[in-house]
């Protein structure tokens, strides 16, 4: 029954913004480290940005670097990405995994595209 299910994807102009959210199930949340990653056509998949500590320090790919922004309420199970001053280049299907804190059990979503395109 776990599952991670990613919504919020579209189409977007460049410079518009959207927040792309990972609603979990089956799974105790809170005990699970967020990421997200993305994968372009014919490109491999790449992690995009992370949670690093259960303090709740972040680092974000240098591609991305301050135009993303990630973050989780453990209240609802779901962690978000937002993602500002979008460009051509950020056009991907987008994932969220979840990585436990003490083991190297992990979970996929099925992804959601994002297209940034005039």
């Amino acid at each position: 029954q776990v599952q991670l299910v990613e919504s919020g994807g579209g189409l977007v102009q460049p410079g518009g913004s959207l927040r792309l959210s990972c609603t979990t199930f089956g799974f105790t949340f809170s005990n699970y480290r967020m990421s997200w990653y993305r994968q372009a056509p014919g490109k491999e998949r790449e992690l995009v940005a992370r949670f690093i500590s259960s303090d709740g320090d972040t680092n974000v790919a240098d591609s991305v670097k301050g135009r993303f922004t990630i973050s989780r309420d453990n209240a609802k199970n779901t962690a978000y990405l937002q993602m500002n001053n979008l460009k051509p280049e950020d056009t991907a299907v987008y994932y969220c995994k979840a990585d436990s804190w003490w083991s190297t059990r992990g979970y996929w979503g099925q992804g959601t595209q994002v297209t940034v395109s005039s």
